[in-house]
C-alpha cells in the first residue's frame, strides 16, 4: 500500500467500501499503487496495468489494456465506442466484489500476463479517422490552421476529430470547429 493515496480511500465516498475490498484485491495480485489522473493505479514494470475509479452509479476496475482479454465471463465495458483499448468491470454493491474475487483476479492477473509478454492494443491511427467535411473546408481554407493541427500530437488531433464529428447538426459542427479554431492555432488541444 502506498500512504500517499491512502486519502481516496479514506474520503468520504458511496463507493469507499467496495474502493478498499478493491484495493485489496489488486495488491494481492503483487502490482505496484501509484497515484494517476487522480485514482488509484496499479502497475507492473513501469506499464499501468488497472485503475481503480468512481463515478456516479458505479465504481470500476478499469483495465488499460483490456480489449486484449479474453473476457470469459463477458463482464468487461467498453466506456464509449471511441475507447480503443480501455475496458471496465462495474460494480454497483460491493457484494459485486465479494462473491466475484477469483474472477476479478483472474483478469488481474491475465492483463499482468499480457503486459510481461509486451502485448499492446494496436491503436487506430489518427489518419484513420475521418474529418468532418465542415472541419476539411476550413482546413483547406486556411492553410496556418492546417499546419497547426498537423503540429498537434495525434491524441489532440483525434480529440478535436471526435468532437466535431460527434454534432450531428452541420451548425453545430461549424459552431464548435469556430470556438476552437484559435485554440488549434495556439497548439492546444481540446481541454488544455
Amino acid at each position: 500500500m502506498n500512504p500517499n493515496i491512502d486519502w481516496f480511500f479514506n474520503k468520504p465516498s458511496k463507493w469507499q467500501e467496495a474502493y478498499s475490498e478493491l484495493r485489496t484485491l489488486v495488491l494481492d495480485c503483487k502490482l505496484r499503487e501509484e497515484l494517476k489522473w487522480g485514482c488509484p493505479c496499479y502497475t507492473n514494470e513501469k506499464s499501468n496495468i488497472v485503475l481503480i475509479h468512481g463515478f456516479k452509479d458505479y465504481c470500476a476496475l478499469l483495465f488499460m489494456q483490456g480489449a486484449l482479454l479474453k473476457d470469459q465471463k463477458k463482464i468487461l465495458v467498453q466506456q464509449t465506442k471511441n475507447v480503443q483499448s480501455a475496458r471496465q468491470i462495474r460494480f454497483k454493491r460491493v457484494d459485486e466484489i465479494l462473491k466475484n474475487k477469483s474472477i476479478i483476479k483472474s483478469y488481474i492477473n491475465e492483463a499482468i500476463a499480457l503486459n510481461k509478454a509486451g502485448l499492446k492494443v494496436a491503436l487506430k491511427k489518427t489518419t484513420e479517422y475521418d474529418i468532418p467535411e465542415e472541419f476539411q473546408q476550413v482546413l483547406n481554407d486556411m492553410p496556418e490552421l492546417k499546419t497547426a493541427f498537423r503540429a498537434l500530437t495525434p491524441g489532440r488531433q483525434r480529440g478535436y476529430l471526435l468532437y466535431f464529428s460527434s454534432a450531428k447538426q452541420p451548425k453545430t459542427r461549424e459552431a464548435r470547429i469556430e470556438k476552437y479554431t484559435e485554440q488549434i492555432l495556439k497548439g492546444r488541444g481540446l481541454d488544455d
